[in-house]
C-alpha cells in the first residue's frame, strides 16, 4: 500500500519555486493496480496547475522535491 503526502484541498509552498506563491491542491490521481501512479495537481497563485508525483515511498515523490503543506 503506497503512502500518499498530499490532499485534495491542502494549501502547500514550493521551497525552490517561492515565486509561484501558495498553491492548492485541486485533484488527486491514483492508480488502483499495483505499482501504478499516484499524482496530485496543484493550482498555484502564479496562474498555473502543476502536476506532482504523491507517494511517499517514491525518491520522485513531491515531498522531497520541496512541496510543503502550508498554514
Amino acid at each position: 500500500m503506497r503512502r500518499l503526502y498530499l490532499r485534495a484541498g491542502e494549501t502547500v509552498i514550493h521551497l525552490r519555486h517561492p515565486e509561484w506563491g501558495v498553491g492548492e491542491v485541486r485533484e488527486e490521481i491514483n492508480s488502483t493496480i499495483p505499482g501504478g501512479i499516484s499524482m496530485v495537481k496543484i493550482n498555484f497563485s502564479d496562474g498555473k496547475r502543476r502536476v506532482f508525483n504523491n507517494d511517499m515511498d517514491s525518491e520522485y515523490c513531491c515531498y522531497y522535491g520541496g512541496v510543503r503543506r502550508h498554514g
